[in-house]
């Protein structure tokens, strides 16, 4: 007669199981206890859907990543812009027309383009209100401002572009030729274009010197920044700013009439 083993339990008087012990055999036509687990292929399709689930969790994570970087990469890259801008908007809104006898303070207002084609840039002065004013300077709030570009002194792989600087100087009343003082602005500057609004056309040149007799009525700022690549370059929108110039002069001014009476 076959036999076969079940497990049985030992209860001591107060109803608490003590570990499993082997209980006496059983014939066939006796029931048995079995236990129940998990077979070889139910436990590798478990695991092939776990790695699936954790695949796409860490291809989430991973764009998640990327698209923080590319987010920091980007207001890093904006910041300087901005305040390049802000520095371009404050000096053109406080731009003076010619001096003359009016105002033996302020000089010519100049807009010319060097160059051509796609390393065409432009430099652009004038005299301007936007100096500080302060206990600790012996200026007055007129300076003479210029902007253009020039290469980089920190060219790198990540900075390929030019450098935007700003040059000012705050002796306007010297009779020799001073030092401006220089500030760069902002790098890796692919273009930097300038427009002159005469109130019919944008002009790329101006100068009061040669013919204009007064300010423009407005200056547009293109600032166009450097890709990762040739290709992003050319693809990539400049920014721009339209700047209105507030201080016009008169030249309009009718001239005076005397009468006189008859003997």
């Amino acid at each position: 007669m076959n036999t076969k083993y079940i497990t049985k339990f030992a209860f001591n008087w107060w109803g608490e199981h003590h570990a499993p012990v082997l209980g006496s055999a059983i014939g066939e036509g006796e029931s048995r206890i079995t236990l129940n687990a998990f077979t070889l292929m139910e436990v590798m399709l478990a695991l092939a859907i776990s790695a699936v689930v954790l695949a796409g969790i860490g291809g989430v994570f991973y764009s998640a990543v990327r698209l923080r970087e590319r987010t920091l990469a980007m207001l890093d890259e904006s910041t300087p812009l901005q305040q390049a801008f802000n520095f371009i908007r404050h000096d053109l809104q406080g731009a003076l027309p010619p001096g003359g006898g009016n105002l033996p303070l302020s000089g010519d207002f100049k807009l010319q383009a060097l160059g051509s084609g796609l390393g065409q840039n432009y430099h652009i002065e004038f005299f301007t209100t936007s100096g500080a004013v302060n206990d600790n300077v012996n200026w007055s709030d007129i300076q003479f401002i210029s902007y253009e570009l020039r290469d980089s002194s920190d060219r790198t792989k990540y900075n390929i572009g030019k450098e935007l600087v700003r040059s000012l100087n705050r002796n306007v009343l010297a009779t020799a030729m001073q030092d401006p003082q220089e500030q760069p602005l902002l790098g890796n500057v692919q273009s930097l274009e300038f427009s002159c609004f005469d109130g019919v056309n944008w002009r790329d040149s101006w100068d009061t010197s040669m013919g204009d007799t007064n300010t423009p009525y407005a200056v547009r700022v293109r600032i166009q920044l450097m890709g990762d690549s040739t290709a992003n370059s050319r693809a990539q929108q400049p920014f721009e700013i339209v700047v209105p110039i507030v201080s016009q002069s008169r030249t309009n001014v009718p001239a005076s009439t005397s009468t006189g009476g008859t003997m």
